[in-house]
């Protein structure tokens, strides 16, 4: 924890919302003051840059997820699942943002870990490690879609080796800015671009002749339910892609810590839900007519990629599913979030390590070459961790799916549970309408426990399966892994 202290006790007695953002101010401002003498000043963001850094943690590769989703539970309950999850994002969201205003000493989500579990040093280590975890596997899955990219665009000129550790390099000197603030600029370019690139793919997918791999007289089929036979192993798969997509509250204690003013924050996250539902709209708007006999029903709404697509041919990424020309138009514009989103994470890591090596040091204020080296290394370290797991790991919907039922269950369902309890005091926690508040974050945590469980299984067993049908590329191969 950074060495500015804080006395819960002071701010107990707050009687609402408000009350606990006015408690507190003066130790925030009182941070603000200790670093306004030095070089490099943490607490600088504003809210507008903390909503480009939510925007582009929300517009992710993730997204290109969604149609093959889609194709496995059918438009009606993906859809469903989607305004579930993002509304249940929305809420948790607000409840991480309120956890921080009444412990305005939070740096990340590994000192909220320790005060949820009443000042446990096992939790917060816990948490570190989930912490780090969670971060280094979305930056293996930034450099295994580089490499994609890469084979993709290049008609496979290099071993793919070669083009993942080509995105980790150039991922690291992204990820040398010190402070949050310097990197937001490049986090509205991102979303912005990958917007893009979403658009253009559902562009094309309409407008081309066929979709990759066309079978003649196979036209493409579409589904408001799961057809018949799809498993559990499967659905569950879809459904933790989706949350993956949409579950980021792990980054928001980090971004709230460097905010000038954290009571301005539910801006920055309304500004960006608003964003998401102009974005995802396009996924979910009605349909416009498809193939020639195919049987797409015209007046079904649902993800429009999808519809164009069909079950047979829908892949994740979902780019592999338009011919050559148009895949590498709109892939090339996913280059941006490709790079800056996972150096973000990279950069929220390496913070969380350095601050601990660096607590009251001058190295964490100013531009020392040993403050500066140590950075750069931690940097270096997290790219490395991150280019073996895309090695290991080879494959983009799992990974999807293992990262969700690993970290999600805890950062997207089961800590905001915990917190909700924590800020409330018990003898308003059964009073009228929070009594049903209470039982939904209660449902929180009973669901993250489920997600950890069954998600874990699942992914463990689908991977398997698709070991065994040799889906998968090897380990560390050569063989190029472009869609």
């Amino acid at each position: 924890m950074s060495e500015e202290k804080h006395d819960p006790a002071s701010i107990k007695g707050a009687k609402d919302e408000e009350s606990i953002v006015g408690s507190s101010e003066y130790s925030v401002g009182e941070q603000i003051r200790k670093e306004s003498g030095h070089q490099i000043q943490y607490r600088s963001c504003s809210w507008q840059k903390t909503a480009a850094l939510l925007f582009s943690e929300y517009i992710c590769l993730a997204i290109l997820s969604f149609p093959w989703s889609y194709s496995v539970l059918g438009l009606v309950p993906g859809v469903l699942v989607t305004i579930g999850v993002a509304a249940t994002v929305q809420y948790t969201s607000l409840i991480v943002w309120k956890f921080c205003m009444k412990y305005p000493e939070v740096r990340d989500v590994c000192d909220i870990g320790r005060i949820l579990f009443g000042g446990s040093q096992w939790a917060y280590n816990f948490t570190a490690v989930m912490f780090i975890l969670n971060n280094t596997f979305i930056q293996g899955l930034h450099c295994l879609v580089g490499a994609k990219l890469l084979n993709t665009l290049s008609n496979s000129a290099l071993c793919t080796i070669s083009f993942s550790a080509i995105t980790a390099i150039i991922c690291f000197f992204v990820t040398l800015p010190r402070t949050l603030s310097q990197l937001s600029g490049l986090g509205t370019f991102s979303a912005i671009t990958m917007g893009i690139a979403v658009l253009l793919a559902i562009i094309f997918s309409g407008i081309q002749s066929e979709p990759a791999g066309f079978i003649a007289g196979e036209l493409p089929i579409v589904t408001n339910f799961p057809v018949a036979g799809t498993t559990f192993i499967t659905a569950m798969g879809a459904f933790l892609n989706i949350s993956y997509t949409l579950i980021g509250q792990i980054t928001i204690p980090s971004f709230i810590a460097e905010m000038k003013e954290p009571k301005d924050f539910p801006k920055a996250l309304w500004a960006v839900t608003i964003c998401e539902v102009v974005i995802f709209t396009l996924w979910y708007a009605a349909i416009l007519p498809s193939y020639e006999g195919s049987n797409i029903d015209e007046s079904t709404s649902g993800a429009i990629m999808y519809h164009y697509v069909g079950n047979q041919y829908i892949t994740a990424p979902a780019f592999g599913s338009l011919q050559p020309t148009y895949k590498k138009i709109a892939f090339s514009f996913a280059i941006p979030t490709i790079v800056y989103l996972g150096s973000l994470y990279s950069s929220v890591s390496a913070r969380f390590i350095f601050f601990r090596i660096f607590r009251s040091s001058e190295h964490r204020y100013s531009n020392t070459v040993l403050g500066w080296g140590v950075w750069a290394g931690l940097i270096a370290a997290t790219w490395i961790a991150a280019f073996i797991i895309a090695e290991v790991i080879p494959f983009f919907s799992d990974l999807l799916s293992l990262m969700s039922s690993l970290f999600d269950c805890w950062f997207g369902f089961a800590y905001w549970g915990l917190a909700y309890l924590v800020i409330t005091p018990k003898e308003k926690r059964w009073k009228g309408l929070r009594s049903i508040e209470t039982l939904v974050n209660y449902f929180f945590i009973l669901f993250g426990a489920f997600m950890l469980v069954g998600g874990t299984y699942t992914t463990i067993q689908s991977i398997i399966d698709n070991y065994k049908i040799s889906a998968y590329g090897t380990v560390f191969s050569c063989a190029s892994n472009a869609i």
